[in-house]
């Protein structure tokens, strides 16, 4: 009748990863995030080289080479955030870690920095 009692869903606020142009996922110049087939989302070409967390909760994964690190919600809700196209391919270089899998974190923390030159210097795409 009233729903008083009923849970609400408060939804999600889900910050930028970095300072920068937010562009749709479908604009990304890589098949497997411009098809969604890790699921929906959005890119950043990044004006700066500190990467926050977008929302509180727990490093789920953190690659071995610092191209990607995930974080779950404590509401189940799985981000991941990729720094870069084909990234991995660098093997770490141009990324450093503040975070280890396991971590529990705050929304806007700092979770790494990226060094954009090792990235387009090597040819790589740094959104």
């Amino acid at each position: 009748m009233f729903n008083f009692f009923k849970k609400k869903n408060k939804g999600l606020e889900v910050d930028a990863v970095v300072d920068g142009t937010v562009m749709p996922i479908t604009d990304v110049n890589d098949d497997v995030f411009s098809t969604k087939m890790l699921g929906d989302g959005f890119a950043i070409k990044p004006n700066d080289t500190q990467i926050y967390a977008p929302v509180a909760g727990t490093i789920s994964t953190l690659f071995p080479t610092k191209h990607a690190i995930g974080i779950k919600t404590d509401e189940g809700l799985e981000i991941l955030i990729h720094l870069g196209l084909d990234t991995v391919e660098l093997k770490g270089a141009p990324f450093t870690v503040d975070v280890k899998q396991g971590d529990k974190v705050e929304q806007g923390q700092p979770l790494a920095t990226m060094d954009f030159k090792q990235i387009t210097d090597k040819g790589y795409d740094d959104s």
